[in-house]
């Protein structure tokens, strides 16, 4: 794994954790931070680790790109280009990898880091987490997936509420409008907790059942049922299906090695 300047990579226990870490903006990202993220999340998309957490530092999650390096004219476009150019790789790496992602949003999510938050597949918010559009603010248009997201999560209607009307929208309310998946009071407890979990569950199942969702979008039930035929007859060759069945009909809980 390369070594970067605005984020700190960890594996421990086949959880791989990425931590960003640039505290000084808020977190928000330049064309280096959002190269590191890009390259970050592409080597975990194609290593063994079993489960990603991605997560800020100190409270802080992502306030989108740095706006101080703008200069409020079209020479700009260059700039988001290239931020937005590599974010979007980040994003979907996280959202196609083959293994569960959770986002642990431990602070404001703005921006490019709404749409690095909406990204995982478990969506944890610490109770003083914020979500925020932000795009309408400075005149500009929504990026890092975000159109492509919400209007999947909450509907077109309630997405073009909040991405026009651009109010914030605290941890409570993320979860009933479906953007997260909970709260915890306990945020750092809680989010090792769900690291295990998945880290010790049937990986390779995991991966299959998001990309069955994420590619069901675009089909019809006829083809969606026959990828699903395909997918849980595949599933029969790996050696978690076989620990799972054993464990089914005998005692104890599964040992899932993620094969």
């Amino acid at each position: 794994m390369a070594e970067f300047e605005h984020l700190s990579v960890e594996r421990t226990d086949d959880v791989a954790r990425v931590r960003m870490d640039r505290l000084e903006t808020h977190n928000s990202m330049n064309p280096a931070m959002a190269a590191e993220l890009r390259t970050a999340t592409a080597d975990l998309y194609e290593d063994d680790s079993r489960c990603v957490v991605l997560t800020g530092t100190d409270g802080v999650f992502n306030t989108g790109a740095d706006l101080s390096v703008l200069s409020g004219d079209a020479s700009d476009g260059r700039t988001l280009r290239s931020i937005a150019s590599s974010l979007h790789r980040a994003i979907e790496n996280l959202a196609r990898a083959p293994k569960p992602v959770v986002t642990g949003v431990n602070g404001v999510a703005a921006g490019g880091g709404f749409g690095l938050a909406l990204s995982g597949d478990i969506v944890l918010l610490a109770e003083d987490a914020r979500l925020e559009f932000a795009y309408p603010r400075v005149g500009l248009t929504g990026d890092a997936g975000s159109t492509f997201f919400l209007p999947k999560i909450v509907g077109l209607r309630r997405a073009k509420e909040i991405a026009l009307l651009d109010e914030p929208i605290d941890a409570e309310a993320a979860v009933e409008m479906g953007l997260a998946t909970e709260v915890a009071s306990d945020f750092d407890e809680r989010l090792d907790e769900l690291a295990a979990k998945f880290a010790d569950g049937p990986t390779r199942a995991y991966g299959a059942t998001k990309r069955l969702f994420n590619r069901g979008q675009g089909r019809d039930l006829s083809a969606q049922m026959a990828a699903e035929t395909d997918s849980i007859a595949r599933m029969t060759t790996t050696a978690d299906f076989e620990r799972g069945l054993d464990a089914f009909f005998g005692e104890g809980e599964p040992e899932f090695e993620g094969k």
